[in-house]
């Protein structure tokens, strides 16, 4: 039998329906803590410190933070994070109800939000390839439910009803994320347990964080995997640090036609993240991802040059559609090639690389508009895209993912003491 007719495990149900939860939840607290922000300040710098304090731990602690859970249960990692998070809603929630809420703590909570984010994140990267065997059509089918939902809680529930929530109380938004996450935490711990991966010889934490960064660098198919989410984010925050700008100035779109703009794109994600699978199946993982990055370009292209909101909405679709596969093939790969033992310190690199290009993104945006015009950031993205597609194209080949996937799934499985060396002699896919 196929791994296409085989259905995913029970334990699958529940921490999809864990993350849906959560996802609902973060996109609560993501409308409602810069909105509980502008009610204490209209200072544009205090208003950035907490948005920026959330993404920190990525940038700080992001690949240490892998190696962390590489070392712990990946099944415990996550409920534990999934409730400290709730215990730690309760304490701006309890500041508002006393209205004595402030800018410092309501940074400090996303700071602590993030870190434990961190850890939620890439122990659940870590722990799926484990319940779903590593089989790489399970993972696609997996890793697009999860970000199709994702999206839907996440881009298109979660933020109004933070806004309306917070119509409610300052508190209610905050109690009802911690629920969530209360909620998550204890479906989290009914998951079956996995088998820790073998161990390694004793180190220093920040060695094996080291052999983890290493190891992505070293291996062709996970660089051209790392290299798209951050040279994607460079073009990405870009566009989206001039596009409120782009949408009134070039196309005339009031504050309303730019939520239906934002909402258009996250459609398009959604669509994508459908297809993802089917992508895969037909053109080969590697042929589908360099068509996604390739379409990803073009549609930016598309918006910079588009002469109206119609076709604008259309190009932002499309890019959302590229967007969303590449989410659901990318991961779903890296998940199927890398030892279970080195996969959260793995997971971790990659997405500290596109995290610390996001602000080099938003500061070139927005040069490039003050420098030359408003239109200049989108067709610089585009060009961007477009040459990143060219320079990974090779590096994720269908032959390269397909001798990657052979290597890395010898009858004993990837963490058999006998399959170690084979998996570390993939030699066409090191630099």
């Amino acid at each position: 039998m196929t791994s296409d007719a085989r259905k995913l495990p029970t334990g699958f149900g529940r921490l999809w329906t864990a993350q849906t939860i959560s996802s609902l939840g973060d996109g609560v607290t993501q409308a409602a803590l810069p909105l509980l922000a502008l009610t204490l300040t209209r200072d544009p710098m205090a208003l950035a410190v907490v948005t920026a304090a959330g993404t920190l731990p990525w940038l700080l602690f992001g690949v240490l933070g892998g190696a962390l859970v590489d070392r712990w249960d990946r099944r415990r990692t996550m409920w534990v994070a999934d409730a400290a998070r709730a215990v730690l809603l309760a304490i701006p929630a309890a500041a508002a109800a006393l209205d004595v809420l402030s800018i410092p703590l309501l940074a400090a909570v996303a700071f602590l939000l993030g870190l434990g984010g961190l850890f939620f994140d890439t122990a659940a990267t870590a722990y799926l390839p484990d319940l779903l065997r590593r089989d790489p059509a399970l993972l696609e089918r997996a890793n697009s439910r999860l970000r199709g939902t994702q999206t839907a809680m996440s881009g298109f529930a979660g933020p109004p009803a933070g806004s309306a929530l917070l119509a409610l109380g300052r508190a209610v938004p905050l109690l009802t994320d911690a629920v969530s996450f209360l909620l998550s935490a204890l479906l989290v711990r009914t998951l079956p347990a996995m088998p820790r991966p073998v161990p390694e010889a004793r180190e220093s934490l920040l060695r094996q964080a080291r052999a983890g960064a290493s190891y992505v660098f070293r291996d062709r198919v996970l660089l051209g995997l790392a290299l798209r989410p951050a040279v994607g984010n460079i073009a990405f925050l870009a566009v989206e640090t001039v596009l409120a700008l782009f949408a009134h100035d070039r196309l005339g779109i009031d504050t309303y036609g730019f939520g239906l703009l934002l909402t258009a794109e996250a459609t398009g994600g959604l669509l994508g993240a459908g297809i993802a699978s089917y992508l895969g199946r037909r053109l080969g993982t590697g042929t589908a991802l360099t068509c996604t990055a390739a379409v990803e370009g073009l549609a930016i292209l598309g918006l910079a040059a588009a002469p109206n909101p119609y076709v604008a909405g259309l190009a932002l679709s499309v890019c959302g559609a590229g967007m969303g596969a590449t989410m659901v093939l990318a991961p779903s790969l890296r998940q199927a090639i890398v030892p279970a033992h080195l996969m959260g310190r793995v997971a971790s690199t990659s997405r500290m690389l596109a995290m610390c290009a996001a602000p080099v993104g938003a500061f070139l945006g927005g040069w490039l508009a003050t420098t030359y015009d408003i239109r200049t950031p989108l067709f610089a993205a585009a060009v961007l895209l477009l040459a990143m597609t060219a320079v990974t194209a090779s590096m994720t080949s269908n032959r390269r993912v397909e001798g990657a996937l052979r290597a890395a799934a010898p009858a004993g499985g990837p963490d058999h003491p006998a399959s170690k060396e084979p998996a570390q002699e993939s030699a066409p896919d090191l630099l």
